[in-house]
């Protein structure tokens, strides 16, 4: 009896980049669906910002462009394999196929339980963490959980709990879409998470610094004056250092600054981040970044510092390494945004005295000095 032919992938089942299966598909405004890990990447590599355009159709997108979950075809891929019977099979992969199986709320409610028990915790946690960082569904499902924040707060703050386990909850927590309500509560029922927190951003990996400066953003975003207020100086030297980390990812390098920047108002922050060597950090990627939202984040943060007089007196000295030149390049380029140039045109103003009379400020650049 001859075997039974395979079964051929269904050409939209393919994502346009990798030519491969889906499994988590997502759609773009030009209406084209790729895999999200694969579009992610196509649009985090390096690149000039207006030319970021859609693969396929080669359409321009927005610099803060959302990916939306294509369900529908998801569930369609999901079905068309599980049709697929032992004789017919199809070049699909085993990662693939598992990441595409339907999950179950009890399954989810089992691994948090596992997450609160000592010798199960790692693996429930990095289960976990494969099982959101795979598809939005899943996300959303365990999102839904019952008490999902509060476990995994708990595994983050416990004082039994081992380094990996921490920086597993944190890279779950930092995946997920937190309430505001629930990052309240949080703050309010876990005294030491600024130094749990602190741990974690000292970790050598940078995967899990990455993470934790994504959760300090979202605590810094919601404005929770408990937390922000005299925030412990270690914590925002920590944050500074990933501005500072040339092996951090770009996104991690964004969360970094929109944390600082949320940190800024209250109290004594400013003069504690300017402590923490953030000028200097901050004028090192303005000298070396070339994407132009990193750049207008930086300016944005080295405005609100400029506001004490400790980041002042930070900035003045950093006119030697080229910072003023930068600034006077970026108020006349094309690929700066209106807001940078602004930015720019404001922290010149304000040292205009001392930079304009300055040594360090070479005379092709007193052209185009602001009046």
């Amino acid at each position: 009896m001859a075997a039974m032919a395979p079964a051929e992938v269904p050409s939209y089942f393919l994502c346009p980049i990798s030519l491969q299966l889906m499994r988590d598909p997502v759609t773009l405004p030009t209406g084209i669906s790729y895999d999200r890990a694969a579009i992610s990447r196509w649009l985090a590599a390096p690149s000039p910002a207006p030319a970021r355009t859609c693969p396929v159709t080669r359409e321009p997108l927005a610099p803060e462009l959302q990916l939306t979950p294509n369900h529908t075809l998801r569930r369609l891929i999901v079905s068309w394999i599980a049709s697929l019977s032992p004789g017919k099979h199809a070049d699909v992969d085993d990662e693939v196929a598992a990441a595409l199986r339907p999950v179950h709320r009890e399954e989810l409610t089992s691994l948090l339980s596992d997450a609160g028990k000592a010798h199960a915790q790692v693996g429930a946690l990095k289960k976990l963490g494969e099982l959101v960082a795979e598809c939005e569904d899943r996300r959303a499902m365990l999102e839904s959980q019952d008490g999902v924040f509060d476990v995994l707060s708990r595994v983050l703050t416990g004082a039994s709990a081992c380094s990996t386990a921490r920086e597993e909850a944190v890279g779950v927590l930092a995946s997920l879409r937190i309430p505001q309500q629930e990052l309240v509560r949080v703050v309010s029922r876990h005294g030491n998470l600024v130094e749990s927190l602190t741990a974690v951003l000292r970790s050598p990996n940078p995967r899990s610094r990455a993470h934790a400066v994504r959760l300090v953003r979202s605590l810094a975003d919601v404005a929770v004056p408990a937390w922000m207020i005299g925030l412990d100086q270690d914590l925002l030297a920590e944050v500074v250092r990933v501005v500072r980390g040339r092996d951090m990812p770009a996104r991690a390098t964004k969360a970094a600054l929109h944390a600082l920047s949320a940190l800024c108002p209250y109290g004594r922050n400013r003069v504690k981040i300017v402590g923490a060597g953030a000028v200097a950090a901050l004028v090192e990627l303005l000298l070396d970044e070339p994407e132009r939202r990193v750049c207008e984040l930086a300016l944005a943060v080295l405005d609100r510092l400029c506001t004490c007089a400790e980041g002042r007196a930070e900035l003045v000295e950093m006119a030697q390494a080229g910072v003023v030149g930068k600034l006077c390049l970026a108020m006349r380029s094309e690929l700066c945004g209106v807001k940078t140039k602004e930015k720019a045109h404001e922290v010149l103003k304000l040292h205009s005295r001392v930079w304009r009379s300055s040594p360090c400020l070479s005379p092709k650049f007193l052209a185009l000095y602001p009046s």
